[in-house]
């Protein structure tokens, strides 16, 4: 939704996060500022609005300005700050304790990590990629030893990118799945 305000115009967002702008005076008194303001808060409302089911809307239609709305959303959705702390802690506590469960196949792993990282990035605890490439290498579980050890002696793991190691670990998986299948047929 952020992403999308602030496409269709950057003022906009900036209205939804720091309003609300009220003029302390007549209409007939505001300035071409005043309306100016005015004006993108309806256009934020009306996004907000546009995109809200029935019974959001009927939850937000009370709301006079995009701010209200947005804090409203925030604590209706994410939760209060207490909340939102309880949340970061235990993402905080996945991501220390993440390794690959044995049944796991890559792909699985991957997206399960990702949902964790994602959390915390989405609630401002972004984790440099370099940490997020560390984590991942050493969360293998022993039967990637030798790939592990290949990958951190092959590459620099300050540069190496999150896609670039997956990409790696993907064709591993599927090389080792082929020799088990070789190995099966004989």
């Amino acid at each position: 939704m952020k992403f999308f305000i602030k496409s269709r115009d950057y003022k906009l967002w900036d209205i939804v996060e720091h309003g609300p702008f009220v003029p302390q005076r007549s209409k007939a008194e505001w300035s071409a500022d005043d309306r100016k303001k005015m004006e993108l808060n309806c256009k934020a409302l009306h996004i907000l609005f546009f995109t809200f089911c029935p019974s959001i809307y009927e939850n937000m239609s009370s709301c006079e300005s995009a701010k209200e709305v947005w804090d409203k959303l925030e604590v209706t959705y994410e939760g209060t700050d207490e909340v939102k702390e309880t949340k970061i802690g235990l993402l905080i506590l996945e991501y220390k304790n993440f390794k690959m469960d044995p049944e796991e196949n890559i792909e699985k792993m991957f997206d399960r990590f990702s949902t964790i990282t994602n959390g915390l990035k989405g609630y401002g605890e972004a984790i440099p990629e370099e940490k997020l490439v560390r984590k991942l290498i050493y969360s293998l579980p022993e039967s990637w030893d030798s790939k592990r050890t290949a990958i951190i002696e092959a590459k620099n793991l300050k540069t190496l990118k999150l896609d670039e190691l997956m990409g790696s670990l993907l064709t591993h998986q599927i090389m080792k799945k082929n020799k088990e299948d070789e190995k099966k047929r004989e």
